[in-house]
């Protein structure tokens, strides 16, 4: 399961829409490891871009940030929350923009193949 959900909100969101907060605030608590990092990134950011990548101390840690950035509902949350857009490399690589940066050189070459490309290495190979 990649969220821990509180009856409370389960029942809201059976009912209908469950505001933004509420459901980025289960993020939180659910992927605090996740939550960590992306917060770090974010508070990093001073011009358009900042990244993060160091290895996660665990493959538990590592599933957190899996779940939480290959999740269209929680990437999507996050980046409204946080008003950034994220990237994602190799299984720990997690960026953030600006949205204005969206249009830039630097994101497009982050998220091409030719950038996922250049950031392998061996010891990634089956992280």
């Amino acid at each position: 399961m990649s969220l821990d959900v509180s009856p409370e909100l389960l029942q809201r969101a059976e009912h209908g829409e469950v505001a933004d907060a509420d459901f980025v605030d289960c993020v939180r608590t659910s992927l605090p490891y996740a939550w960590q990092v992306i917060s770090s990134v974010v508070a990093d950011l001073e011009g358009d871009f900042a990244d993060d990548s160091t290895p996660p101390p665990s493959e538990a840690e590592r599933g957190q940030l899996l779940r939480a950035l290959a999740s269209d509902a929680i990437r999507g949350g996050l980046e409204r929350h946080f008003g950034i857009k994220l990237a994602f490399q190799n299984c720990h690589r997690v960026a953030a923009f600006r949205p204005s940066a969206v249009d830039s050189a630097r994101y497009p070459a982050f998220i091409s193949a030719r950038g996922q490309l250049l950031n392998q290495s061996p010891e990634l190979r089956d992280c």
